[in-house]
């Protein structure tokens, strides 16, 4: 209990230090990728080219590395490969004792941040400088980078003055200008580099045939760093390389684009070192000769060759460092890289790299900030399932832990495929359909009992459910106890299909099922309503893979029978339409998921092509000009279903207006979790702002997360979109 509360006081301190400034940035540049995104009509072309040639370059690394050494080597540079983080330093100390160096200047890398080369050097009596802006600044504040590309992101110009004010012996103080603030860094980090005797790089990508380095930058000290002292160091990971030059250009189309928003950024350097220009010197203000130059490219393996022998992290490798998956993230936005980052890399693709090149327990610390939105899947450019290796880390972690006393009560509670040590609140959040089922035998006591204090005293010491936050109530009938009482109301129907009975809405919300089984007859369609087991969502949220993988054969086996006969599935709550279509590709044999695949429809999306193929709309509920202030799912976003649901209600005569947000932060569990519960409120004060006063319109969400965040955050209730229509 008491690390929980550590981690929610260290969260809300965050937020109050960095969340502003964060939110500010991230979502600016979210929204200019967004926009540059839509004006790039090759945008899906190149993104299925860049993961090719990542996909190939992982799988030939060994010959790639074999390639590059000799290419450099023909060009008079050298090559060394570092086995580990201390190798690596180990080689660049050797090479500054070696050139007799005093001062290293470097560019931004986050691959020297993750071999901690500054303190080694530092340690050893030298002298090192950072030259990119936001690094100079994190450099003075001797703190760590809050984004890949955006280290300062956390800092105002207001904190980066009063920093600078601080620290330097100004004779007139700095304002918050950051025209100002850039010239007075440019200013001494102009002085490094003319100081300097060797200059450090990273590269965003190494031409393995010919030895070139591409360094993508806004400020131009890259190449600067690179050319200007005669010793140029670049320090990269394996997995940057590629084979040729050709292969650079789908990257340079997405790196900018997804990254910052930019078309291009304002430096793309292509250098071939040791590059044949004449060495500066700028006390005797002449040029020596090129011949003078050193090239040395170290080439870091620190856990990736292990990485890409697995399946699951091997994804991973195919990162350019970007920082769109953190940009898009509504978490990220809000407690930023210090919260959601480990001892190097921040944001979703930050819990693979931590468990690759450090150890789970990094990675473990920042894990549960990815609540698997999916909302980084379609902007992440090389098209890495973010999501789902996150949750491969998280049950990673989860078979890492140490038994406890409870485990041998929760064993026998618990139907899941778990190993004893899996963190109770985890354990409660992934079996949520067993408590719910025993608790709808008799609802009206088990409301009580979780709504009473002593229950919620006992829910928050034992699974750390937060006591601020209502728990939903069990209906006192599900819906398929009222179905199964009911029976279908259409005899003669043109189509057949079954409705999912996803947890929420047969234990807790039957009215939203109550309504698309309305909506369906009312289009001529006969609807079954089968015992099916929970999805697996719950579970997998939880980074319980086998109990979700259960699951999923579960849920397949029972409903395969009814596709067999020509039966549609249509899903109510988009989470679960998510894990049909997506999720369970990791859980099913290809064939077995496909299937069910093909064959599933989100509920509007359905009623949409009903309509599209004659079914009278005139049948359906009208709006009559109606307002309504619609918030679409996460996940139906990225899979591209809500626009369905817009359509639905105009065609239908209502006046809809939507929200920009890219999630609204309860993610399911998440907002229920003591130690995340105040994080969940922050993201969601943002969905209010974006929404807005919703006076006089239908309020409406299709998922069951977003449905209780806006239930909480406008105090009402808040339907899914098909009970506008249903037919009374």
């Amino acid at each position: 209990m008491s690390s929980r509360r550590e981690k929610a006081a260290e969260l809300r301190r965050l937020m109050e230090t960095d969340g502003e400034a964060v939110g500010e940035h991230t979502r600016t540049v979210n929204q200019l990728s967004d926009y540059a995104i839509t004006q790039f009509e090759d945008y899906e072309a190149c993104r299925e080219a860049a993961r090719g040639i990542k996909e190939r370059a992982i799988e030939n690394l060994p010959e790639l590395i074999d390639t590059v050494q000799e290419a450099v080597e023909a060009n008079g540079g050298q090559v060394h490969i570092a086995q580990t983080a201390a190798d690596a330093n180990r080689i660049v100390e050797s090479i500054m004792d070696a050139r007799d160096a005093e001062k290293l200047v470097k560019s931004k890398s986050m691959t020297t941040e993750e071999i901690e080369v500054n303190d080694h050097l530092e340690d050893a009596g030298y002298e090192v400088r950072e030259t990119d802006l936001g690094e100079f600044v994190i450099q003075v504040a001797d703190e760590a980078p809050s984004h890949l590309i955006g280290p300062a992101m956390h800092k105002s110009p207001e904190d980066i003055a009063a920093l600078f004010n601080r620290e330097f012996d100004l004779d007139e103080e700095l304002t918050g200008d950051p025209h100002q603030l850039t010239e007075f860094a440019r200013e001494r980090v102009g002085a490094h580099i003319r100081d300097a005797d060797v200059g450090m790089t990273g590269a965003n990508f190494v031409v393995a045939e010919s030895g070139t380095l591409m360094l993508v930058t806004n400020e131009g000290n890259a190449r600067k760093t690179a050319v200007t002292p005669d010793t140029h160091i670049a320090v990269t990971g394996v997995e940057k390389l590629v084979p040729s030059l050709a292969d650079l250009q789908p990257f340079t189309e997405l790196i900018s684009r997804t990254g910052t928003g930019q078309d291009i950024t304002s430096y793309v350097s292509l250098l071939t070192p040791p590059v044949d220009t004449p060495v500066p010197d700028f006390e005797a203000d002449e040029f020596g000769d090129a011949d003078d130059r050193e090239f040395h490219l170290v080439l870091l393996d620190n856990g990736r060759m292990g990485m890409r022998e697995d399946e699951d992290l091997r994804e991973t490798l195919y990162c350019i460092r970007c920082g769109a998956c953190s940009n898009t993230c509504a978490n990220f936005q809000s407690v930023g890289g210090h919260a959601f980052g480990g001892d190097t890399y921040t944001g979703g693709i930050g819990t693979g790299w931590e468990a690759g090149v450090h150890s789970l327990d990094s990675a473990g610390e920042m894990n549960d900030l990815c609540t698997g939105c999916s909302r980084c899947v379609p902007k992440c450019p090389v098209k890495i399932d973010i999501p789902w290796v996150n949750t491969v880390v998280r049950d990673r972690v989860n078979r890492s832990g140490d038994a406890d006393d409870f485990d041998f009560l929760v064993e026998g509670l618990t139907p899941d495929e778990e190993p004893a040590g899996l963190d109770l609140q985890k354990r409660f959040f992934g079996n949520v359909e067993t408590f719910a089922k025993v608790g709808s035998l008799a609802p009206e006591l088990a409301n009580a009992v979780a709504q009473s204090r002593p229950g919620g005293w006992l829910l928050e010491r034992v699974a750390g459910v937060d006591s601020r936050r209502d728990l939903p109530e069990l209906a006192t009938e599900t819906l398929r106890e009222w179905y199964g009482a009911r029976g279908s109301q259409v005899t003669d129907a043109e189509r057949d299909v079954v409705l999912y009975p996803d947890l929420y809405t047969d234990y807790f919300d039957p009215e939203r099922g109550k309504a698309a089984v309305r909506v369906l007859e009312a289009l001529d369609v006969r609807v079954h309503i089968p015992e099916v087991p929970e999805s697996g969502r719950a579970p997998l949220s939880q980074g319980m893979i086998e109990t979700a993988r259960e699951q999923a054969r579960a849920v397949h086996g029972s409903l395969v029978d009814h596709i067999d006969r020509g039966r549609d599935v249509v899903v109510v709550e988009p989470s679960d339409a998510a894990m049909f279509r997506e999720d369970y590709s990791h859980l099913l044999p290809e064939q077995s998921h496909e299937r069910l695949a093909e064959h599933s429809y989100e509920i509007l999306e359905y009623v949409y092509g009903l309509l599209d193929n004659g079914a009278d709309a005139d049948a359906l509920a009208a709006g009559d000009g109606a307002s309504v202030a619609y918030h679409s799912h996460c996940q139906q976003r990225t899979l591209g279903l809500a626009e369905y649901t817009e359509e639905v209600l105009d065609d239908a005569g209502f006046d809809v207006r939507t929200s920009d947000v890219e999630c609204c932060g309860m993610a399911g569990s998440f907002g229920y979790k003591s130690e995340y519960y105040e994080v969940s409120v922050d993201v969601g004060d943002h969905l209010r702002d974006d929404l807005g006063d919703v006076d006089g319109e239908r309020l409406v969400a299709s998922g069951t997360s977003c449905q209780e965040q806006l239930g909480v955050l406008y105090e009402r209730d808040t339907p899914h979109p098909v009970e506008l229509l249903s037919p009374r």
